[in-house]
């Protein structure tokens, strides 16, 4: 399913392809100008270390999306049919998984919890309970930390929900993509629009906080059809909502088989009618492609975007991690089976790499710049272990072409900024990428 969680949490998280993943539509590229990366090898001195998340990754769906490029693995069995998933196997990894880390992490507590997907509503409300028990007995969990569970409409169940809501996850965000039939059958969806009007029911009986991930730039959709989808999702008052653009993203079936998409200016009409529509109902657009009534932002998200750690747990699952004197990322084993085996053995983790001094302006940039109010200067100085003058010139670069406003409290991207992303993240780029 498409996943409201960022990117980060799974996927790509290094410069090696930060540029792709943050892409945003728009309507023509910007003006290129000079590369400027003053960004040379220092130190790190975090005075304090940033908040810590978890991500936790549940990698099976009933049936892979042709745009999906998320580690998620179709159920099956001899027969072809959708089977069952070795929820207690998994759930067993995953505590073990989650207790090598520990070493890691002593004296810090856990800020926000996010199930990703895969399709998490895949387990039942007891495998939940026990993993959100196993988190509480092995590390401090914060009393209003916000946990979420993504949910596919074609998995929903009422008494499943229920369970879920008893076991601690207090939001939830449903992948619904489209309410037109028509679209969700081009987008390999499960459900169809009558069980997507169901499955927000049963969510709000629930759930008083709630998102609702929506996509637009479809194969062959229109802007009405688009805005319908939108004008749909507000009739059931949802704190958030997600928008996001389709993207042909490598190593998918769309990718290989490119289906008719509407083009560039179609699309930026799109977004903007969106935009707009969203504002006057109140909707904060907080992030690139995130809405958000008052008090409903997604927590664990911004602590994504304002570089902040998070373990993440499960296969495939990629995790950030700050010491006094260096940040580290790891990428758990991809392969579900093999990730079990590797887990229970005591050894989860596949590759850990230390992220170079140098790159870490540019990671906080291509998290934080997304941010329309973006960052205070103190941020960057907190999360990444460094002076901001590492990055003046960059800085200067964007202000003078507009990307950009500043003074000494604050940094954010102009509408122009956030509409040519890559150009502006590009001026942050160190030199040896």
């Amino acid at each position: 399913m498409r996943c409201e969680v960022s990117r980060l949490g799974q996927g790509a998280s290094s410069p090696a392809g930060a540029l792709h993943a943050a892409s945003v539509n728009s309507r023509a590229p910007a003006t290129p100008a000079p590369h400027v990366s003053p960004l040379t090898s220092r130190e790190l001195r975090f005075t304090a270390l940033p908040p810590l998340a978890l991500y936790i990754h549940i990698p099976w769906c009933l049936k892979k999306c042709p745009y999906c490029d998320f580690n998620s693995h179709e159920v099956r069995i001899a027969s072809g049919k959708p089977g069952e998933i070795p929820e207690q196997e998994y759930v067993a990894a995953l505590m073990a998984d989650f207790e090598q880390t520990l070493p890691r992490v002593w004296g810090r507590r856990i800020s926000s919890v996010f199930f990703g997907g895969g399709t998490p509503s895949l387990l039942s409300g007891a495998a939940v309970d026990a993993i959100l028990a196993g988190v509480r007995a092995r590390l401090p969990l914060n009393p209003d930390a916000e946990i979420t569970l993504e949910a596919n409409p074609g998995t929903v169940e009422a008494g499943r929900f229920r369970d879920y809501r008893a076991a601690g996850v207090n939001r939830l965000s449903l992948g619904i993509q489209s309410f037109n039939a028509r679209h969700l059958k081009a987008l390999g969806r499960i459900h169809d629009d009558t069980q997507a009007r169901r499955a927000i029911d049963i969510a709000r009986e629930h759930f008083d906080n709630f998102n609702l991930d929506v996509m637009y730039g479809l194969p062959d959709q229109t802007p009405d059809e688009a805005l319908a989808d939108i004008k749909a999702a507000l009739t059931f008052q949802p704190p958030h909502v997600s928008a996001y653009h389709l993207t042909l993203e490598p190593n998918t079936y769309f990718h290989r088989y490119p289906p008719k998409l509407p083009d560039d200016d179609v699309s930026a009409d799109m977004q903007l009618a969106i935009e707009t529509l969203l504002a006057e109902h109140g909707y904060d657009n907080y992030e690139t492609s995130a809405f958000a009534q008052a008090g409903a932002r997604c927590r664990h998200n911004l602590n994504y975007w304002l570089f902040g750690d998070y373990i993440g747990i499960g296969a495939g699952a990629h995790g950030k991690l700050s010491f006094p004197d260096r940040v580290v990322r790891e990428v758990r084993f991809r392969q579900p089976k093999q990730f079990m085996e590797k887990a229970l053995a005591g050894n989860a983790v596949q590759d850990t790499r230390e992220v170079a001094a140098a790159d870490i302006g540019f990671e906080f940039m291509m998290n934080a710049l997304r941010l329309t109010g973006g960052f205070e200067a103190r941020e960057f100085v907190e999360r990444t272990g460094g002076a901001l003058t590492s990055v003046l010139a960059p800085l200067e670069a964007a202000e003078r072409r507009g990307l950009i406003t500043r003074d000494h409290l604050r940094i954010a991207p102009t509408l122009q900024g956030r509409r040519f992303l890559n150009d502006l993240l590009q001026l942050f780029l160190p030199e040896s990428r």
